[in-house]
């Protein structure tokens, strides 16, 4: 249970397995029903741990939305989280990072994971899956990796960069061998002996200047083109690691500066008077990030597959190469090595239509992630799943299935009955 009475976003259920698919289930484990498949498209929702226990109406609600998965927080960041329909408390304040299982001595160096404070369980992920699985849903694990700023604050060397020298204490940058260390083994105890149906990557990758916390006092600051620029890291490990590349980190460093002021006194689409990095050199940093990206997703899949070798793999990921954050840019190489791509569909006009065509191409299934949760419109919700489905999204991921109070799960059924009726 809860006891002080904290969310996020993201994830996805996998598709069942097939001869010769990486999926599978857990030997020895009482299975659910299976999810999705050739013929219809899954559907799941999205779940913290303190939204299960303690509340043993949730299997049931769940059930009668006609959503047959849930995707669970195995770990997750700092959140302060609504709970309406809780019967013992109405909010949660996750006030740093956790990991919501049980946090094993002599595994980790510097970095290490704590424990939730504010939930009285000692398994709090196990005990809630446990629970899901015996009412008879499916379980992903959503697993976040390099997103938490208790650890950053704690061990600001790890962190990102920008290239005016400011640290973001929430990014732990990848390029860091002892980042991509954490975040192995971060996966691996997520799902050591709890048995799951799937696993959902998030933050498998750079983190950048966007950040959703605190007081926000940036909407509006920075174009897009600045927003990019701003999110390259400058830190120790990457100037090395383009040093490595055959790129002046002095230079590449001054360049970015120049662009990003260069934005700020005209509109995005402007051109930057040759201020800004060249073709060349944005090449070579792109390629950079993405070495480090695929060493990360590598050593987690890894370890992933190590404790759960049959296990279908959901990677968070948006098909622009340059973005950062939750769903960083997809690799060449990122594709290949998972199940399934999960790519964020917030807004519901024809831009979130166009990443899931972008993500389609890579030949896996696109998980297509919707909220029914402000700022979306409900009377948009339809069209937009319908765009989506038509796009090439094999399933819908519904966010979200503790904070949305009783009056919105209306929309988390009527979107998982016409995901069913849109793609066929």
């Amino acid at each position: 249970m809860v006891s002080d009475p904290g969310g996020g976003p993201v994830p996805s259920d996998p598709a069942p397995p097939v001869a010769g698919d990486r999926g599978g289930p857990v030997p020895g484990e009482p299975q659910p029903p299976t999810v999705g498949g050739a013929g219809r498209r899954a559907v799941s929702g999205h779940a913290y741990p303190w939204d299960v226990i303690g509340d043993r109406a949730f299997a049931e609600r769940v059930a009668a939305l006609g959503i047959p998965a849930v995707t669970l927080a195995a770990s997750y960041h700092t959140t302060r989280a609504a709970t309406p329909l809780h019967p013992r408390h109405q909010t949660v304040d996750a006030w740093h990072s956790a990991l919501y299982r049980p946090v094993r001595d002599g595994l980790w160096g510097r970095l290490a994971p704590a424990s939730p404070s504010w939930m009285d369980a000692d398994d709090p992920f196990g005990e809630a899956a446990a629970s899901l699985r015996e009412a008879g849903l499916a379980v992903s694990a959503w697993v976040v990796l390099n997103h938490d700023t208790r650890l950053g604050r704690a061990v600001p060397d790890v962190t990102v960069v920008n290239c005016f020298g400011e640290r973001y204490p929430y990014a732990l940058c990848v390029q860091h061998a002892e980042v991509r260390d954490y975040a192995a083994t971060l996966a691996a105890e997520a799902l050591r002996g709890v048995a799951v149906d799937g696993v959902s990557l998030e933050a498998c990758g750079q983190l950048g200047l966007v950040h959703a916390g605190r007081h926000e006092k940036t909407d509006g600051a920075w174009t897009p083109t600045a927003v990019r620029l701003l999110s390259i890291c400058c830190c120790t490990a990457c100037r090395a690691a383009w040093l490595a590349a055959g790129l002046d980190p002095g230079q590449v460093s001054a360049s970015l500066r120049a662009a990003v002021h260069a934005e700020a006194r005209a509109a995005d689409g402007a051109h930057l008077g040759g201020t800004g990095p060249d073709a060349t050199v944005l090449d070579g940093i792109l390629a950079v990030r993405h070495g480090a990206t695929d060493a990360l997703r590598e050593q987690v899949l890894a370890a992933v597959r190590g404790v759960q070798p049959g296990v279908p793999v959901t990677l968070h990921a948006s098909p622009d190469p340059w973005a950062t954050g939750p769903s960083p840019g997809l690799t060449p190489k990122a594709a290949a090595d998972v199940d399934a791509l999960l790519v964020p569909c917030w807004p519901t006009g024809t831009a979130s239509a166009d990443a899931v065509a972008a993500a389609a191409v890579h030949g896996r299934p696109v998980d297509a992630y919707v909220t029914v949760l402000p700022p979306a419109d409900p009377a948009d919700l339809d069209a937009h799943v319908a765009r989506l489905a038509a796009a090439g999204a094999s399933r819908l991921s519904l966010y979200h299935l503790g904070l949305a109070p009783e009056w919105r799960h209306r929309y988390l059924a009527e979107l998982a009955a016409r995901w069913r009726l849109h793609s066929g």
